[in-house]
């Protein structure tokens, strides 16, 4: 018995030590350890990639087009009727903390729902919100391989009811073009918890 309990000892101590390098070697290979919130499932580069989008003047982007400095990224419609305009909202509103503090930050909005949001109306639903934000809309091709690069969820409601809803996953991205995705944010985030982040994050790289 005293074997048993001497070998299951040696068994949790070479396991805690194992866990623990992971955790060291990994924070220590990790510029933004000290920015990060949670953890990925995956990793941070399991979300985010290439995507091949329709702007406000109708002229195909890339996310190398759009994607030129550090990126808030969120995935919504225009015909949303609280929930997007709100966290948009929050959004451009940590932009403008950012740029406060010397910190420049794009707030983008893709819609997940082409049928509706034409060039011209994601070109309106961003100028309404900031000077500096980026619409984009698609095919629902397009759309829908740009929605599962991020991750995010949505299904449309009824469409033969001209005024449908769409539910959709309400995270916004922090995107850079050097490191890519590396944070995500909750609709429960305020604006000044974001631009804290967000710096956090800038100021490493």
């Amino acid at each position: 018995m005293v074997r048993l309990y001497a070998i299951l000892a040696t068994v949790v101590l070479c396991i805690g030590l194992g866990a623990m390098w992971l955790l060291t070697r990994g924070g220590a290979d990790d510029k933004f350890a000290q920015c990060r919130s949670a953890q990925i499932a995956g990793g941070s580069a399991a979300i985010g990639g290439p995507f091949e989008l329709v702007n406000a003047k109708a002229e195909t982007v890339t996310d190398k087009d759009v994607i030129t400095e550090p990126t808030l990224v969120y995935f919504g419609y225009t015909f949303c009727p609280d929930v997007c305009p709100l966290d948009m909202s929050r959004n451009v509103e940590a932009v403008d903390l950012l740029a406060e503090r010397g910190q420049s930050v794009t707030p983008l909005f893709i819609s997940i729902d082409p049928d509706r949001d034409t060039p011209e109306a994601v070109g309106d639903f961003a100028f309404n919100l900031h000077e500096r934000m980026i619409a984009l809309t698609g095919s629902p091709e397009q759309v829908k391989a740009a929605s599962k690069a991020y991750k995010t969820y949505y299904k449309a409601h009824d469409k033969s009811d001209e005024y449908y809803l769409v539910d959709h996953s309400t995270f916004t991205y922090l995107v850079t073009p050097e490191d890519g995705f590396l944070e995500f944010f909750k609709r429960d985030d305020t604006a000044e918890q974001m631009a804290d982040k967000v710096g956090c994050f800038l100021d490493q790289v």
